[in-house]
């Protein structure tokens, strides 16, 4: 009974995971709601909001393997704790900050937790989710961007009426450090076997790097990332740039990313009914394309209901959108090589989708400076909807499981 028990605390041990994705996510959206804030305490411009935005990323883009090979050697439960720890440190810092340079330092040192966060978590979700409820797993996991979206945006549009951003800052670092009591005690430590030495988990990551299809599935990735972040992350801007105040402009900007993760998890049910993943991915990046279209290309200054219909068209391109990093994530967990590592797989999809979440925002402001408003955001959304749509041609896997087994449901050092 004992060993029953202590399996199935294990076996929901991922759920503790996806929260850590979660809580590291809010770093990235706490900063929307407060851009108003810091460019008046801070007098920062409109690109650097957009660098501020994408920077957080940049440790990911640059990252991604190292910090596999930092998984390789130390474990990924250890990987996953020093990630939120720096993600705390990172907010705390930030809270300091006196100019837009130590705040954009801060940036990064969250960017660096965050990739820490990102990489070890699919990993240890394949590990440890029951494999009946893997696809569930995995697209909850692919979930917790728009969850943390939500979440972040939400409270902040509220928090940030009454509060300044350095309290918000400094509530955030707390969040950030929350889960790590209980993936200290819930999450089974490393195995012994997956900690390796600098070399073989050098040999495993170059073997894997060398595969084709992570790359694949990573540049499609960056090609979902780059206008959801511009878009996402510059919503609030935009509608307080259209005369909107208050608190308005957060809560929209915050229902644009919560049903991102509707999206997602209603696409984990599709996956565990066998559909392909390029039927949901075309699809997918065509709506994106249509509705970022409709949402800032017509002069919707000139129609009674602009602001819902303008709401309406982006929260399409959010749910909808959510289909893609649920089932490339679920691609990501299958495509590790014989004898590679699925850590240094994801951690290389990882620097090419934060590779287009820093390109989009700064794209995005770029274009807006340029055209003198949020018109020609379009442009992009729909150039990356279509190299999206030309690689997820190649991706076709199904991901139905086999039906569960008493090996399946329990870990193999519990069955020795």
């Amino acid at each position: 009974m004992a060993v029953k028990a202590h399996a199935s605390r294990i076996s929901r041990s991922w759920i503790i995971v996806v929260l850590a994705g979660i809580s590291a996510g809010l770093q990235v959206w706490k900063l929307p709601s407060a851009i108003p804030q810091l460019r008046d305490d801070l007098s920062i411009t409109l690109l650097q909001a957009g660098a501020l935005l994408g920077v957080v990323q940049l440790a990911g883009m640059l990252g991604g393997l190292a910090v596999s090979l930092l998984a390789e050697v130390i474990g990924e439960r250890r990987c996953l704790s020093a990630g939120l720890i720096l993600l705390g440190l990172g907010s705390a810092a930030g809270a300091l900050a006196w100019s837009a340079a130590p705040l954009t330092v801060s940036r990064a040192v969250e960017g660096a937790g965050l990739i820490m966060v990102a990489v070890t978590g699919p990993g240890l979700i394949r590990r440890h989710a029951p494999e009946r409820r893997l696809n569930a797993a995995i697209g909850l996991w692919g979930a917790y961007q728009g969850i943390s979206a939500f979440a972040g945006l939400m409270a902040s549009a509220v928090i940030l009426q009454v509060l300044p951003w350095r309290v918000w800052w400094w509530a955030m670092a707390a969040v950030a450090l929350a889960p790590l009591p209980l993936i200290l005690a819930y999450v089974p430590p490393d195995e012994r076997g997956r900690v390796r030495r600098p070399a073989t988990a050098t040999a495993r990551i170059t073997r894997t790097v060398r595969s084709r299809r992570p790359w694949a599935v990573g540049l499609a990735f960056a090609c979902y990332t780059l206008p959801w972040m511009a878009v996402v992350g510059f919503l609030p801007t935009v509608y307080q740039d259209g005369g909107i105040t208050g608190v308005v402009p957060g809560v929209l900007t915050a229902v644009v990313g919560g049903v991102n993760a509707i999206g997602s998890v209603v696409t984990a049910k599709m996956l565990q009914r066998g559909v392909a993943a390029r039927a949901l991915l075309i699809p997918a990046f065509v709506v994106m394309a249509v509705t970022s279209v409709l949402a800032f290309a017509p002069d919707w200054k000139a129609v009674p209901v602009e602001t819902a219909l303008r709401f309406l068209c982006v929260a399409v391109f959010s749910v909808i959108g959510g289909a893609i990093p649920a089932t490339l994530l679920r691609t990501a967990v299958e495509l590790t090589p014989a004898g590679g590592s699925t850590a240094a797989g994801i951690g290389l999809i990882q620097q090419l989708f934060n590779a287009g979440s820093l390109a989009g925002p700064a794209i995005a402001a770029w274009l807006a400076g340029v055209a003198g408003g949020w018109q020609s955001t379009w442009w992009m959304t729909c150039a990356s909807s279509a190299v999206g749509i030309a690689l997820s041609i190649h991706l076709g896997g199904r991901f139905a499981p086999p039906a569960p087994s008493r090996s399946s449901r329990t870990p193999d050092y519990l069955r020795s």
